[in-house]
């Protein structure tokens, strides 16, 4: 399997595990350490937010679940020469947009420890949630490098 190959079913897993780690449980929390903790998702957080601050949840939203997943379809599409690799710009974008909801959910679990009023317990969805943006920095970062060679190869071909 060349290279090529491997970055467009890399992508297409990603449309897969984006979803689960959504769903996933990013960390445990509760009140003093006395009560239980409750588990808390990226989805559950979004359900939480939109009942207290709209502005919030749809910044969240966007960041958490629009662009990691439209960068993902994005990459999708110029990987099968569906889409212009002019896109890869804007999908370097999204993918910076997704990465500031990695740096908010750590700096809250950094707050809340700070304060020492809450038991914060992160969770193996943390890890998904942040191997996924991770992952599509990558995958977007070789694609650039791979779209860029190509005109190249093809003249020396």
């Amino acid at each position: 399997m060349g290279p090529a190959m491997t970055l467009k079913l890399a992508n297409l897993i990603l449309l897969i595990l984006f979803p689960i780690a959504w769903f996933a449980p990013l960390m445990r929390a509760g009140l003093l350490p006395l009560f239980g903790l409750s588990e808390i998702s990226v989805i559950s957080g979004l359900q939480a937010l939109w009942d207290t601050d709209v502005f919030l949840a749809l910044l969240v939203t966007a960041f958490a679940l629009f662009a990691p997943y439209l960068k993902t379809i994005g990459l999708a599409l110029v990987h099968f020469d569906l889409g212009s690799p002019k896109l890869l710009p804007a999908l370097h974008i999204l993918g910076k947009l997704a990465m500031a909801d990695i740096f908010l959910i750590a700096l809250y679990i950094v707050l809340v420890k700070g304060i020492g009023l809450a038991t914060v317990e992160t969770a193996w969805g943390l890890y998904l949630f942040t191997g996924c943006i991770l992952a599509s920095l990558l995958i977007g970062f070789l694609t650039e490098r791979s779209v860029k060679r190509q005109p190249a190869e093809a003249l020396i071909g």
